[in-house]
């Protein structure tokens, strides 16, 4: 049986570490650098660092703030926001990221997740999918959560797999920032229907709600901001939670 993941967020603006609810009003939560240094120690599996401004600012994320990352870390590192092209990819590999995650660029131009894959492989091809509850389903958000897609989450993770990605980033607006646990429903929802990893996120309050989304929600990874930058869980702890609850997990 695979291990579950245990993943670290970072959303980044203007170089610094921020935090907001459901999208919305954020504050400063601490530098990426001195973040990921006490990541690496701590035991997250993997870091991922969102740039969250800057598809709405049209700028490629910061290749300096990656580098400094990358140099603390000796983890897989996902790094997403403002990748437009195959170029815009490249230079973040090049900076250090191992994985590039896509939201906004992958819904208008499906083709360049291929493009992607066939070029650095789908396991370094991750399309990020920002998901609201609407009605009976899930509708997909796009420019940092601020526009509808008018598209359905489960429908558009199919498609996203189809076209060559190795894994969904699967994130819940409702619950973003909340802590009132992960939405286990949506997360099932989309597990349900691909065959490629789905990391949860959007919640995360305490241990009993990774246990949750494990368990009930079916994922493969749960990822988590606040409650990691602001030490209100500790990674080893929840390891040996996850554990002794029967998840399958690197301690």
């Amino acid at each position: 049986m695979l291990t579950k993941r245990i993943i670290a967020c970072m959303d980044v603006r203007d170089g610094q570490v921020v935090k907001g609810v459901q999208f919305q009003e954020l504050r400063h939560a601490g530098d990426p650098a001195a973040l990921a240094r006490r990541y690496n120690v701590e035991g997250i599996d993997e870091v991922v660092v969102l740039d969250v401004t800057a598809t709405l600012e049209s700028r490629r994320t910061l290749a300096r703030t990656i580098s400094a990352v990358a140099k603390e870390i000796f983890l897989p590192l996902t790094v997403g926001g403002g990748i437009r092209s195959e170029d815009d990819a490249a230079a973040v590999v090049e900076a250090g990221a191992d994985k590039v995650s896509l939201n906004t660029a992958a819904l208008s131009n499906p083709s360049l997740i291929t493009t992607l894959a066939r070029r650095f492989g789908s396991q370094a091809v991750i399309v990020a999918i920002d998901a609201k509850r609407r009605d009976s389903g899930f509708s997909v958000y796009v420019r940092s959560g601020t526009a509808d897609a008018a598209r359905d989450a489960v429908e558009w993770a199919r498609q996203a797999e189809a076209c060559g990605a190795g894994e969904i980033l699967l994130t819940s607006m409702d619950r973003d920032g909340t802590r009132a646990g992960f939405d286990c429903e949506l997360t099932l929802a989309v597990s349900d229907a691909v065959n490629i990893p789905v990391i949860a996120s959007g919640g995360a309050g305490g241990p009993e709600h990774f246990l949750d989304v494990f368990t009930r929600g079916c994922a493969d990874a749960a990822l988590a901001a606040s409650i990691f930058h602001y030490a209100d869980t500790g990674v080893a702890d929840l390891k040996r939670y996850l554990s002794g609850n029967g998840v399958p997990i690197r301690l």
